[in-house]
C-alpha cells in the first residue's frame, strides 16, 4: 500500500518539475509615441540554465511570428514580423525571452511565449492593444492654441485702435490686413492638424504651421509702430525685440519638440509663444499710454476730422 502512495506521489513531483514558470503582462498598451514594442516574458524557474537546451516560440493568434533553437542557434521570423528579435538573447540563459517589434509590425492581438527547457516546458499569454496616446498632453495643447489666438487678436486690436487715431495709407493698410489674414488662417489650419491625437506628420507640420509663420508678426509690429511714431524710441524697439526673443524660442522648443514623442521641451515653445503674446500686449499698451501722454507721435487726424491749426498759429495763441 505504501509503494502505492509513493509512486502516486512521486509522479506528482515529476508532473510538477516538468512545468516551466513563465510570468509576464496580461496587457500591454501601444501608442505612436512607441517606435517599439517589448512583449515579456520571463522563466522563474529554469534549471540548466543552458541555452543549448532552450527552445522558444512565439505566436499570435496561434500561428508562429518567431522562433529559436538554442542547440542550433537558429532563429526563424515570420516576413511580416521581420523586426523580431529577443530583447536579450544574452540573458536568456537566465530566463529572459521577451520578444521586441517594431511599433509598425506590432499589431494589435493576442501573443504567446512558448519556452521548453529538455524536457521542461511554459506558456504566457498576453493582448496587445492600442491606447489614445497624444504628442502633446492636452492642456499643451490647448494652451499653444490659445497663445497663437491671443497674438491674433491683440494684433488686430492694436491695428484697429492705430487705424481709429491715425491715418494710414491705403496701401500699408491693405498689406497689413492680408499679412495678418494669411498668419491666422494658417495658424487655423495648424491648429486643426495639430489638435488630433497621435504623434503622426500631420501633427507635427500642424505645430509647424503655428509657430514658423508667427514671424511675420515681428515686421507687423515695426510697421504698425511705424504709423504711429515719427521715428522708433528704444522702448518701441525694445517690444519689437522681446517679440523676436519669443519667436526664436519658440522655434528652439518646436525643434526640439519635432523629434521627441512624449516632447520634453514643450515648455520652452510654450514660453516662446507667451513672451510673444506679452509683447503684443505691452506694445498695445505702449501706443495707448504714449497717445494720452503726448509723447512724439505722427499727427494723424481721423478722416473727415478737421485739421488741426498749425504749430506756430498755436503758439501765437499761446503767446497772446
Amino acid at each position: 500500500m505504501w509503494l502505492l502512495a509513493a509512486s502516486v506521489l512521486l509522479g506528482a513531483l515529476r508532473a510538477g518539475s516538468a512545468q516551466l514558470t513563465l510570468v509576464g503582462t496580461s496587457i500591454i498598451e501601444r501608442n505612436d509615441c512607441n517606435e517599439t514594442v517589448v512583449l515579456p516574458c520571463y522563466v522563474t524557474n529554469l534549471e540548466q540554465n543552458n541555452e543549448n537546451a532552450m527552445f522558444v516560440t512565439w505566436k499570435k493568434q496561434g500561428n508562429t511570428i518567431f522562433s529559436y533553437r538554442g542547440e542550433t542557434k537558429k532563429i526563424n521570423t515570420d516576413p511580416a514580423f521581420s523586426s523580431a528579435r529577443f530583447l536579450s538573447q544574452v540573458d536568456l540563459i537566465k530566463g529572459v525571452a521577451s520578444l521586441v517589434l517594431s511599433s509598425a509590425e506590432a499589431t494589435v492581438g493576442n501573443y504567446s511565449c512558448e519556452v521548453i527547457e529538455s524536457n521542461r516546458e511554459g506558456e504566457v499569454r498576453m493582448e496587445l492593444k492600442n491606447s489614445s496616446g497624444s504628442w502633446f498632453l492636452l492642456v499643451e495643447r490647448a494652451v499653444i492654441i490659445s497663445l497663437v489666438c491671443s497674438l491674433v487678436i491683440l494684433c488686430a486690436i492694436q491695428l484697429s485702435v492705430i487705424g481709429l487715431k491715425y491715418e494710414i495709407e491705403s496701401q500699408r493698410k491693405v498689406c497689413v490686413i492680408v499679412a495678418l489674414v494669411i498668419f491666422a488662417i494658417v495658424a487655423g489650419v495648424g491648429a486643426a492638424l495639430f489638435i488630433q491625437d497621435g504623434y503622426t506628420v500631420q501633427n507635427q507640420a500642424g505645430l509647424g504651421l503655428i509657430v514658423i509663420p508667427a514671424v511675420i508678426l515681428v515686421p507687423l509690429q515695426y510697421v504698425m509702430f511705424g504709423i504711429v511714431f515719427d521715428s522708433l524710441l528704444q522702448a518701441a524697439w525694445a517690444l519689437i525685440g522681446l517679440k523676436l526673443l519669443g519667436f526664436i524660442i519658440a522655434v528652439v522648443g518646436f525643434a526640439l519638440c519635432v523629434p521627441a514623442c512624449p516632447p520634453l521641451h514643450g515648455s520652452v515653445l510654450i514660453a516662446g509663444l507667451a513672451i510673444m503674446a506679452i509683447a503684443s500686449l505691452l506694445s498695445l499698451g505702449y501706443v495707448n499710454g504714449l497717445r494720452i501722454m503726448g509723447s512724439r507721435m505722427k499727427d494723424h487726424p481721423r478722416p473727415g476730422k478737421a485739421v488741426e491749426e498749425p504749430l506756430n498759429d498755436a503758439k501765437g495763441v499761446m503767446l497772446e
